[in-house]
């Protein structure tokens, strides 16, 4: 007899668990998770989950309570005997601190990966790490999902023509890459550089973007400074309209300010964050529900994962 599916939401990105819970022609299930007035956090399933195969989805960006929550709700489903616990993290925060490269720093991915096994999490299910030998600190099966899937279809429907894919920096290469193969186009670098101390950073393009529309690739956007930085220098290398597509949208601090006042024409984004910044007419955000919940329905099945590396085995609805 099969074991129960159970799919279950933590409070950082409710409207994206909804969205799975449809793809999956399912509910969510019966949890209240609440604070207390000193702001430690309680949850409580109002159902039972013995023997299921329960799914947990929860972003852990900031701030620390979503990670903490996700703790919680994984040592709860533990204690009342759930078969198997796969914690779902669209955005696997704090996924930035993952190596040493300085002294007496914490490796904080590390950290976060040990807390997610000890807390009870037999399986791990995340999109576009920051850093993809984070999969190295897990001794539990972990799925690496890739939104690339869904903002390449997305970036397709534009009509963009003339286009070429660019790295905001040296380290983005390769998702850029992956792009610029998908869609067709040459791949341009910008290689961000500061000649000495306090003296401005020098933008070098690596690559033609001369009256060219240009699509810049990260996998995350934060403040957004070296995107804004990026696509002005683009612009006066003589770049013509220009996008940028990312996973997840952080948006902290100036971001939202920044991306407005750029010379951006539009910025794509996944829903793996819900972020608290006024509305802008430069975002789009294009949902990866269906990428997650076909995920899902595979681990529950035992079928393979990595063929959701193709958008065709990712159902519409």
């Amino acid at each position: 007899m099969a074991k129960p599916i159970k799919i279950f939401a933590g409070r950082s990105n409710t409207a994206l668990a909804e969205k799975i819970a449809t793809y999956l022609d399912m509910p969510l299930g019966n949890a209240k998770v609440e604070n207390f007035s000193d702001g430690e956090i309680s949850v409580n399933y109002f159902e039972s989950i013995r023997g299921s195969d329960m799914f947990i989805i929860q972003s852990t960006n900031p701030p620390a309570d979503n990670l903490m929550e996700l703790l919680i709700m994984i040592d709860a489903a533990r204690r009342s005997s759930a078969a198997r616990i796969t914690a779902v993290i669209p955005y696997y925060g704090y996924a930035r601190q993952d190596r040493k490269d300085r002294p007496r720093v914490a490796i904080t991915a590390k950290l976060v990966a040990n807390l997610l096994t000890k807390a009870g999490a037999n399986r791990i299910l995340t999109m576009d790490l920051h850093a993809a030998q984070i999969q190295g600190f897990f001794d539990i099966p972990f799925d690496h999902l890739y939104s690339s899937v869904v903002l390449i279809d997305h970036i397709r429907t534009m009509g963009l023509e003339n286009l070429v894919v660019a790295s905001p920096d040296v380290g983005g290469v390769k998702l850029a890459r992956s792009f610029a193969e998908a869609l067709g186009t040459d791949l341009v670098i910008v290689d961000k550089r500061r000649p000495k101390a306090n003296v401005a950073e020098v933008m070098n393009i690596i690559g033609d973007v001369k009256g060219k529309n240009v699509l810049l690739v990260d996998d995350m956007i934060d403040t957004a400074g070296t995107l804004v930085n990026a696509a002005k220098a683009i612009q006066e290398a003589g770049g013509k309209k220009i996008y940028s597509a990312a996973t997840h949208g952080i948006l902290s601090g100036p971001a939202i300010e920044r991306i407005n006042g750029s010379v951006l024409e539009q910025v794509i984004l996944t829903d793996s964050v819900v972020t608290g910044h006024e509305p802008s007419d430069k975002l789009e955000v294009v949902t990866v529900s269906n990428l997650f919940g076909e995920a899902i329905k595979r681990i529950y099945d035992d079928d393979s994962v990595s063929c959701l590396f193709d958008s065709k085995n990712i159902k519409k609805k």
